[in-house]
């Protein structure tokens, strides 16, 4: 920016907030800024701030032409070392990812070991690419993630309350002696290691021992009384107590700890568990079995609006790309652009304002991210009723994208996706009077048009058809107040099925 300051007479801050434009693509701030650059900048009392470039010396048409080049320079530049220096990375990046995309995953993973988001995304690249991501498995996993057969195999080190001196334990234990058989070998053999209750807990959650004898339920139930006979064990053997009917019958005792009858929790309930403990849902997903519905309700999913969802190799791609991303993101969607998502709602937190209303924050996970969503307090009051942790969500909102902030979701209305399906019925006198109102009511069904089946009903035959889906409607819309108040609210219903 020296150029800037000895031409125009800029000041210090002045030359940075025209380099801070540069950088950021900004060409509206870009031509404000050619005014002050040839022409100079008052203040309202006569001060001059700028020279600029014409009480300089320098003529207009050469300001001007210098101007030019550092608009070209904000269109598109880049230092010649640095992209040397990424054009390096790049080849490198896509040779392994070409040849060796498992392994290639397996170190991204490893470098963001401990940040649930990212390897969640990496995991959930691999599978698109068709790499097996195994569970964690005491007989398979170790600390860090790794490729086993063409698989990923789960690191232990990314599941909370586990330590790193504890899996090199356990997985040194398992070379030298075997496979784990049971929860009571594992127990046995890392009873005097770095082991706790607490990390066997995480583990058990986490679903590392699913692979042995037992569900999840009936280890949670056992695990710390097996731990305190071995431990209690141990302590005596150490004291030197020793008595040959009592470690007898010790033994016996020990050998009979068997299963509780308990009943595996379920799948929800298991993955709710996994993603406690790992901040990744491992085997499977709450919104798997919404996946179609999802699809065909949604506007958008929430790797649509991210810009940082567009590619995995965001973590080494050069800024260029990156900002050429951004140009075709917004593209799409702009600030104030109405979407409709789909996803599970997580981390609510409520605040009050400071006129005492009531606001939300928190977090829409669908499966192909997360994306904050804020609900004001106009909307608040409409929604508070489905403002439940895990609860599988459809959020109308408005799309917030601002220089220098992450991009948001400002909520206007949610519906709870969980609720059994509705039907709406429209009933008239016989069919024809039925297709007669259709064909008048066609238009104003397709302005409200939404995943409702609605269904028509003869008063006469009791005939019942169903409208073709092009004709369905959105349930929170306003279109069965307004069907009740054409038709009569007894001759409209909605009814769940």
């Amino acid at each position: 920016m020296q150029i800037v300051r000895d031409l125009a007479g800029y000041s210090l801050g002045r030359s940075d907030l025209v380099r801070r434009a540069m950088s950021k693509k900004k060409h509206d701030v870009m031509e404000e800024e050619r005014k002050n650059f040839i022409y100079g900048l008052d203040d309202e009392k006569g001060n001059v701030i700028v020279p600029g470039c014409v009480r300089n010396g320098i003529s207009e048409q050469v300001a001007n032409t210098i101007f030019n080049q550092m608009m070209d320079f904000a269109s598109y530049a880049f230092n010649k070392a640095h992209a040397a220096a990424y054009a390096v990375i790049g080849y490198q990046t896509a040779y392994l990812m070409r040849y060796y995309p498992a392994e290639f995953t397996a170190a991204m993973l490893n470098s963001f070991l401990g940040n649930a988001d990212k390897c969640y995304a990496y995991l959930r690249f691999a599978k698109g690419l068709g790499i097996e991501v195994d569970a964690p498995d005491v007989n398979l996993s170790e600390w860090k993630y790794k490729v086993k057969d063409g698989k990923i195999v789960f690191g232990l080190g990314a599941i909370k309350g586990v330590g790193k001196q504890m899996v090199e334990s356990l997985v040194e234990n398992r070379r030298s002696g075997g496979v784990y058989k049971t929860l009571m070998d594992f127990l046995e053999r890392n009873t005097n290691g770095s082991l706790n209750k607490r990390a066997v807990e995480a583990l058990i959650r986490a679903g590392v021992f699913d692979g042995l004898d037992g569900n999840r339920a009936q280890m949670l139930a056992v695990y710390e009384k097996i731990m305190d006979s071995f431990t209690q064990k141990n302590r005596k053997n150490i004291e030197g107590q020793v008595s040959l009917f009592g470690d007898l019958l010790e033994e016996e005792e020990m050998m009979t700890i068997s299963y509780p009858n308990l009943k595996e929790f379920s799948h929800k309930d298991l993955l709710f568990m996994e993603k406690e403990m790992t901040g990744m849902y491992l085997s499977g997903h709450p919104l798997d079995e919404y996946e179609d519905r999802l699809a065909r309700s949604v506007s958008h999913k929430v790797s649509d609006i991210l810009t940082e969802e567009h590619s995995i190799l965001d973590d080494v791609r050069d800024e260029a790309s990156m900002y050429a991303d951004a140009v075709l993101h917004e593209k799409d969607l702009k600030d104030g652009d109405r979407v409709i998502l789909g996803g599970l709602m997580r981390n609510i937190t409520r605040k009050i304002t400071r006129n005492s209303s009531m606001m939300a924050f928190l977090m829409l996970e669908d499966l192909s991210g997360v994306i904050e969503c804020i609900v004001f307090p106009k909307a608040y009051e409409k929604v508070v009723s489905e403002l439940k942790e895990d609860r599988i969500v459809l959020i109308r909102g408005r799309v917030s994208i601002k220089e220098e902030e992450n991009t948001k979701i400002i909520v206007e209305s949610i519906g709870n996706l969980e609720e059994k399906k509705k039907k709406l019925y429209l009933r008239f006198k016989d069919m024809e009077e039925a297709r007669m109102m259709v064909k008048t009511l066609r238009t104003v069904f397709k302005t409200f048009h939404g995943e409702m089946p609605v269904h028509v009903v003869s008063s006469k035959t009791r005939e019942v058809m169903q409208l073709s889906r092009d004709l369905w409607v959105d349930e929170w819309s306003p279109i069965v107040k307004m069907l009740e108040e054409k038709l009569g609210e007894d001759n409209v219903k909605v009814v769940e099925s």
